[in-house]
């Protein structure tokens, strides 16, 4: 019975980014060197539907998602970045869901976002 109950939770997580970033990659791996059985899905092909990206923002804040470090948000115009507000902000991760910090890993119970090893090692279980 608890070897059922784990796979039906282990089942339920899912981590969110593009295939060829660095972060996602040692992402991935840390979560393939411990067992971990998760989905992946990747923005470039799936993109991001409206309804779970305000989730997450409802729960972690626009500014923890909006990857203001990457190459797609330093390429928007001046214009595009003034005056950031969670509307503003949705609709350009929504546009180009690159510009969503990566990963996003949904653990059923919680996001993570970005990857930190120690915090991994807390909240993931095998």
């Amino acid at each position: 019975m608890a070897k059922t109950l784990t796979k039906t939770l282990t089942k339920t997580i899912t981590i969110y980014g593009i295939k060829n970033c660095d972060t996602m990659k040692k992402a991935r791996a840390w979560l393939d060197g411990r067992g971990v059985k998760y989905g992946f899905h990747d923005y470039k092909s799936a993109g991001i539907d409206k309804e779970r990206l305000k989730a997450w923002s409802d729960e972690l804040g626009w500014e923890v998602l909006l990857n203001r470090a990457g190459t797609t948000y330093k390429k928007l115009p001046d214009n595009d970045k003034e005056g950031l507000t969670e509307r503003k902000a949705l609709a350009l991760m929504l546009a180009q869901p690159s510009m969503i910090k990566r990963p996003v890993l949904d653990l059923g119970r919680k996001r993570l976002v970005g990857f930190k090893p120690d915090l991994y090692a807390k909240e993931v279980k095998a």
